[in-house]
Parts: structure tokens; sequence; C-alpha cells
């Protein structure tokens, strides 16, 4: 039975991605679905209104693409978006709930069901999140030098240093898909990069990809202490999915670093996991907190929309094509899409999110 799909566009600051491609409306379209595409959604990523109506879509107005029956977007719903919310409709997209409670009440009380991409787990891998992490992981490092430059704020280091010359220094906190990315980005430039992270066996495996060009720590307070003091470059990459990270750099060790420093936090739109750090915008990206220049833009991808959107499209098709397709059923058939259920029928469900919030539980 065909289904009605709704592209609103992003209304985030500076957000340019889409939550479907000109391809993947192609492939819906094919079988049988309707796709409305809100008009220009596509445009900031490159994608004219006549890509969408040559791959079989329908342009609409921003209300027309909330009101059918599954809605695919990129970022949650900011409140002016809130009204769009109505009783038995799909809502895919990333939530990020434990960020925010006034979305999480309003998608409770709206009676949508919301399936968020960073919970939709598959063998302790979250495929909808990973390519918006890799990403994200290799444009940490090209932002952080970019406001290591004077003119930028910055303290004037070039990370690759040159002969005669060290290096900056990065030190990466995490090491799984962002905090591996930013690492090798970091090792590519000649910095001189430090990684903590609290698996030994993660540890291990980062040993095996990088030898002796990266320092590796175990995560620790001692050892975070030391490593921040001399940062350059300080690179959060600390992802607990439904929870907000634990807060790994208090604000008196940001105080120790040197003047003109930076600070990226990848995973400001959970919370992050540096003190001092809080979500900035793509308009406004930095702030300077005790001498320190803070990078908190939450959505970090939409600064390469056509990359993101593209890749993003090539890991979430799958799963909308089954949930056009079979609807809720494709939850009964598919454990990892499960995972990503988020709200239900007025119900808050995602395990990790309830306990972030267990008085809307």
């Amino acid at each position: 039975m065909p289904v009605q799909i709704g592209v609103p566009k992003e209304i985030k600051n500076l957000e340019f991605r889409v939550g479907l491609s000109p391809s993947s409306v192609r492939a819906l379209t094919e079988q049988g679905h309707r796709v409305s595409v809100e008009t220009d959604a596509g445009v900031g990523a490159g994608f004219s209104n006549a890509d969408y109506q040559q791959a079989g879509a329908t342009l609409v107005s921003a209300s027309e693409a909330w009101r059918q029956a599954m809605v695919v977007k990129v970022k949650e719903p900011l409140p002016k978006e809130y009204d769009y919310l109505k009783k038995e409709q799909l809502l895919f997209t990333y939530l990020h709930l434990a960020a925010s409670r006034g979305l999480t009440e309003a998608l409770i009380q709206s009676g949508a069901t919301a399936i968020a991409y960073e919970t939709v787990e598959k063998n302790h891998q979250r495929p909808l999140l990973t390519p918006m992490s890799i990403i994200a992981g290799r444009l940490s490092v090209q932002f952080g030098a970019r406001f290591l430059e004077k003119q930028q704020g910055g303290r004037g280091v070039l990370l690759g240093g040159l002969p005669g010359v060290r290096p900056g220094r990065v030190v990466v906190l995490g090491g799984g898909i962002v905090g591996t990315e930013a690492t090798k980005m970091a090792v590519g430039l000649g910095a001189q990069v430090t990684l903590i992270d609290i698996n030994l066996e993660r540890l291990n495996q980062l040993e095996e990809l990088f030898g002796s060009r990266v320092q590796l720590l175990y995560s620790n307070s001692a050892n975070i202490e030391m490593a921040v003091s001399q940062a350059d470059l300080l690179i959060g990459a600390v992802l607990v999915p439904g929870r907000r990270p634990p807060t790994l750099v208090s604000r008196s060790q940001v105080q120790q670093m040197p003047d003109g420093a930076v600070i990226v936090d990848v995973a400001v739109d959970q919370g992050g996991c540096i003190e001092t750090v809080r979500p900035t915008s793509h308009s406004e990206p930095v702030y300077v907190d005790s001498g320190v220049l803070h990078y908190g833009v939450p959505n970090m991808p939409g600064a390469v929309p056509r990359t993101a959107t593209e890749a993003l499209n090539n890991s979430t098709l799958p799963y909308v094509i089954k949930l056009a397709n079979m609807g809720l059923g494709a939850l009964d058939t598919d454990a990892a899409l499960a995972e990503g259920l988020n709200v239900v029928n007025h119900q808050l469900v995602h395990p990790a999110v309830k306990a972030t919030f267990p008085d809307l539980a």
C-alpha cells in the first residue's frame, strides 16, 4: 500500500542537509510511494526543485510536507515545528532526546511515533550515526586548525609544524568513530596527537591502526589533566547513546590550557564532555571562555551538506523503504530498527532516554 512521505526543509541555523536526496525519492516513487518535498528543501545541498520533480516528487509547502503520514528529516524538530507533530505520524530523523526535555515532552504529548537515527543499533554499531560521525570527526580537526589561526582568535599554531618548529598538540577524548577519524586527520596534518579512551581493548586496536604515531592513554583524571594542559586543540568525541556523556574536563582544567587554544566538542548535541562547552551555530560558531576558543556547533556535518546528505541517505534509505513498505511492522522484523524507537503512542520507550527523564517514563 503506497505511503505518503513528507520531506520538510530544515530550519536549524545554516542547516542545509535534506532528509531525502533526489535519488532516494526516485527509489521510493519507483515502489509506488508518494513523496512530498518542501520547495527549496534541497537547494542548500545542491539539489534543485527540478531534480526532485524529475525524481517523481511533488513540491509542497512546509505545512503540507509535515501533514504526510511519514516525515523524513535530518535534524530534530525545533519548537516552532512542534505544532506540526500529530498522532500516529511516523517521524524518522536524528532526535538526541537526552539533550532536549522540551522536544521529548512535545513528542509524548503529540502521540507521534518517533524513530531516532542515532539509536538504531545493529551488532553494537549505530549505522545511521556512523556516516555523520565520520564527517564530524574529520571536520573537527579541519575547524580546529582554522580557529587556531591568529586572525580567527587562535594562538597562531600550525598543527603540522615544520622542520625546526614543533607541531601543534592535539588531544582527542574518545576512541570511537569520531575520535578515530579526528586522529586520522590530525596525524595526516603532522600534528602531535594524544588519544584518550577508557576501553583497553579499543586502545589495543588503535595501536594496530596508528602504531607509534599516536600517544594512546587510558582515561583517568590524571592523564586527562596532564594532556589537556598542553593541548593546542582539544577534541571531545565521547558519545553515550541516548544519554548525556560524562564531564571529563572541568572548568579548572580548561583554565590551565594555553591562551588561544581551541576546543571542539563533537557531542555537544548530547551535552558534551567538557564543562565549559555549550551549543553554538554555524553563523556564530565560537566563543571565548577562560582564554580558550570553544567551537560547539551541534550540526557540524551541515557545513558540507552535499557530502553529508548523500552519505546519510546511503545509510538511511534501506530503513526508509522498509518503514514505507511495512509501517511499524518493520520493527517486528528488524531488531536494529526497533532499537531506534524512542516515543510511541504518548509513551517514552527508549531505555536510555527514560533513564535521563525518569519522570516522563
